[in-house]
């Protein structure tokens, strides 16, 4: 089985900035991510990014924006995510299992690469990004300068510190 590491996207790969980013000039890639997920990925870990994206049954962006962001994510750090996983749905439209907290996007990436969730990680900077790892077995990782959830195993405030959480490293600084 596999191993791997599922990314929230906005507040873990890019600036949270507060509002539904709309426009690609304000989808800004958080500096710096690229070498930690190169250690994750030179660790044997997959990297599948599982993000909520109302914003498409909103109205207010395309599927195709989404995956313009996620090209510039995949820019920024040389090609090395595997997947993206998104849920374009929104409670005020229609119910959907994809969106998180709930969990399908997540099992539909365990059954596509064979997954251990044992052995995998969530990293997410919301709570609702914690809670279906933990239904799943898998280790998370609360990524927040604010109250850690229930849902975490660990609390971090960036990027580098739960890659050195996973690896089991010492952050040195």
């Amino acid at each position: 089985m596999t191993k791997c590491v599922f990314l929230d996207r906005d507040g873990v790969l890019n600036e949270e900035l507060g509002y539904q980013v709309t426009k690609p000039e304000e989808f800004k890639v958080k500096e710096g991510i690229a070498e930690p997920l190169k250690q994750l990925k030179e660790a044997g870990y997959l990297l599948i990014v599982i993000t909520n994206q109302s914003g498409i049954a909103k109205g207010n962006y395309t599927e195709d924006f989404v995956l313009e962001c996620h090209e510039r994510i995949q820019q920024a750090c040389g090609g090395i995510l595997d997947d993206l996983y998104f849920a374009p749905g929104h409670e005020s439209v229609s119910k959907s299992l994809l969106r998180k907290p709930d969990s399908l996007m997540f099992e539909k990436a365990i059954a596509k690469y064979n997954i251990d969730p044992a052995q995998s990680w969530m990293i997410g900077d919301k709570e609702r990004d914690l809670i279906p790892a933990k239904k799943l077995g898998i280790g998370s990782i609360h990524l927040t300068d604010k109250e850690v959830s229930e849902y975490a195993d660990f609390k971090v405030s960036d990027l580098t510190e739960a890659v050195a959480e996973i690896l089991n490293v010492k952050v040195e600084g």
